[in-house]
């Protein structure tokens, strides 16, 4: 489908973890496998209404093959359009305006991103939160701007290792934008098959709630956030 450009639309639904139906079933290796295949186009839904946004575009793309992904489970309430509207392919949104950490969600994990950023932000840290929409192609403007205004950018994704992070690490690199002092994180789930539990605890065991957000970012800073006023100490 890739080599012929077939516009074959894939609806990946248990995107990350998914609970009760343990390791058969969680959607942690798509993004990985699927982003290195040319000619794709691979989204994740933030939210609901991005869900209906990607499945717009997935509809109108008549010339190659996509894929979004979206988990299951409730929705964040955010208000719903009537319909989808077409998204540019390739191209992510800012959420959140910040200046000293930069943290790029590819997914759900964006609630906890925001959560994370209202956190760095009582420690003195003013935080961007991106939406990526797209693990391929890239927004890279959006990469560029994250990269050259920010100390610390932390990618977060409900996906194994060599997936959304990966693709950003490498386009990062091949563009110079890590010469230049940047601190990077990209937080993915383990190495592992996750077995059953609450999502909730799953995430949270796997770095990818809002606290494991926020400790990436004083890691890479080499600070310690149990510390009140850390992220003060120079």
């Amino acid at each position: 489908m890739a080599v012929q450009k077939l516009p074959v639309r894939f609806a990946i639904d248990r995107a990350g973890v998914v609970g009760a139906d343990g390791p058969t079933h969680a959607g942690t290796f798509d993004v990985a496998f699927l982003s290195c295949l040319p000619n794709m186009v691979v989204m994740a839904a933030a939210d609901e209404a991005e869900l209906m946004h990607m499945v717009a575009t997935a509809a109108s793309l008549d010339d190659r093959p996509s894929a979004f992904r979206y988990p299951r489970g409730e929705g964040t309430g955010v208000k719903l359009p009537e319909r989808g509207t077409v998204l540019e392919i390739g191209k992510g949104r800012i959420v959140r305006e910040g200046s000293s950490v930069a943290l790029l969600s590819f997914g759900a994990r964006q609630t906890e991103c925001l959560a994370a950023a209202d956190e760095l932000a009582g420690y003195g840290l003013s935080t961007t939160v991106a939406d990526a929409r797209f693990a391929k192609p890239l927004d890279m403007d959006l990469l560029r701007q994250l990269a050259k205004n920010h100390e610390v950018l932390v990618t977060v994704e409900e996906g194994s290792a060599g997936g959304f992070g990966a693709q950003v690490l490498h386009a990062l690199a091949a563009e110079g934008l890590l010469d230049g002092g940047l601190k990077v994180r990209t937080l993915t789930l383990p190495d592992s098959f996750i077995e059953q539990n609450k999502p909730a605890i799953m995430y949270a065991e796997a770095g990818l709630d809002a606290k494991g957000v926020v400790t990436a970012v004083f890691s890479a800073l080499g600070k310690d956030a149990r510390i009140p006023g850390a992220a003060r100490l120079a």
